[in-house]
């Protein structure tokens, strides 16, 4: 396999924080389930399609695009952690419109697929030359199919990240600066910058807005603080200081008082700001 994302293949595929996801997959599932969503209605999937899903992870994107397109169509799903993989096959054993490869969409050759759209739920936010990505990704489809994805809005719009942030800065230091637009979670929060590396791979008919959500959390205050501060940008900063239990516990005590104003009789439910970004292959 390709690699030019040696760096996201390690963490994704051979770091603990991976084994995280795999550890709250359920949790994260319902906690996204509003942005994939989104996403679907928004790529218009209809039955017979064939779909390319980016970064698909354990693979609930993937099978919820398989029931749209229903068994004539046929899901592609992509993601440079072997682990994940293992898991989304799992749960795709009975879909036989859906599979599953290891590979790097940055550079891997995806000519051969001639798919009718691209989705992905926070996969795309990652590659070190999101310029390439996007002129490789369009490769795999149709002259004319759509790309739609989404991406975290700005720290700043986001309290399921700011605040385990903060309080994780305020406990254990500010790590190192980083520029904000490199490979990560919030690497496509500047709306303006992603349209335009969409039109520098060629991409045609991009439309960018950002779109209001509400994310679902576990309904124990504990269970949120702890879901949002083991996997995310909190967790990187206690990585980073090497934050003991004790730390984790403090911090994790901090962000459910801070959650408390979202709490709610339907769990903990917290404002986000989604960046839906849509584009065409050119004709």
């Amino acid at each position: 396999m390709q690699i030019a994302n040696d760096d996201q293949a390690e963490f994704w595929g051979k770091s603990d924080m991976g084994s995280r996801w795999l550890t709250f997959e359920d949790q994260l599932d319902h906690l996204l389930a509003p942005v994939l969503a989104l996403v679907l209605d928004e790529a218009n999937l209809s039955d017979g399609m064939k779909v390319l899903d980016i970064g698909c992870g354990t693979g609930a994107s993937s099978l919820a695009a398989a029931n749209l397109i229903g068994p004539s169509g046929e899901v592609q799903g992509l993601d440079i952690s072997e682990q994940f993989l293992e898991r989304a096959r799992s749960r795709a054993e009975q879909m036989p419109n859906v599979s599953f490869k290891v590979a790097d969409a940055q550079v891997a050759d995806l000519s051969e697929l001639n798919c009718d759209a691209l989705i992905s739920r926070f996969g795309v936010m990652f590659f070190s030359d999101p310029v390439a990505a996007f002129a490789n990704m369009a490769q795999g489809l149709k002259p004319g199919a759509r790309i739609t994805f989404a991406a975290w809005g700005s720290l700043s719009e986001n309290p399921w990240f700011k605040i385990p942030h903060v309080a994780a800065v305020k406990h254990l230091g500010q790590p190192p600066k980083v520029d904000r637009n490199a490979p990560g979670p919030l690497a496509f929060h500047d709306r303006e910058r992603v349209a335009n590396l969409m039109a520098q791979a060629g991409l045609t008919d991009i439309q960018v807005r950002p779109v209001p959500l509400t994310l679902t959390g576990p309904d124990d205050l504990n269970e949120a603080a702890k879901l949002c501060t083991r996997v995310g940008p909190a967790a990187r900063v206690i990585a980073h200081f090497e934050g003991t239990d004790d730390d984790v516990k403090i911090i994790q005590s901090s962000v459910a008082n801070a959650f408390a104003s979202y709490h709610s009789a339907n769990g903990t439910r917290v404002p986000a700001v989604i960046n839906l970004l849509q584009a065409r292959r050119a004709e």
